[in-house]
């Protein structure tokens, strides 16, 4: 398993609003058979890496469909094989380290 943080910006100088749009990727990922948790900056997603890789594509071309001309995707990949990684482990690991220290 894997987690993945992206987030697709389109460029078409239209608005400086994106939560149509952020809604119109939530809908792809909804989809989709991994899991995901929309935050303040992105979105990150949990998956084999292969499918991460695949979704990426398809939510920056999603932009292109709906007719904009340049997007700027930024993602992140955190792709671990000794062990399985969930969405909410990390923040969960450094509340535990806070709470004993």
């Amino acid at each position: 398993m894997a987690l993945m943080d992206i987030t697709v910006i389109p460029l078409d100088g239209r608005s400086s609003g994106f939560s149509s749009f952020i809604a119109s990727l939530q809908d792809l990922l909804a989809g989709s058979s991994c899991s995901y948790r929309l935050h303040d900056m992105g979105t990150t997603i949990e998956g084999p890496s292969s499918e991460l890789f695949s979704l990426a594509g398809s939510l920056h071309e999603h932009a292109f469909g709906m007719g904009v001309q340049r997007v700027y995707t930024v993602l992140k990949i955190d792709d671990r094989r000794d062990r399985d990684v969930h969405l909410g482990d990390k923040p969960a690991s450094v509340q535990a380290k806070i709470g004993r220290a």
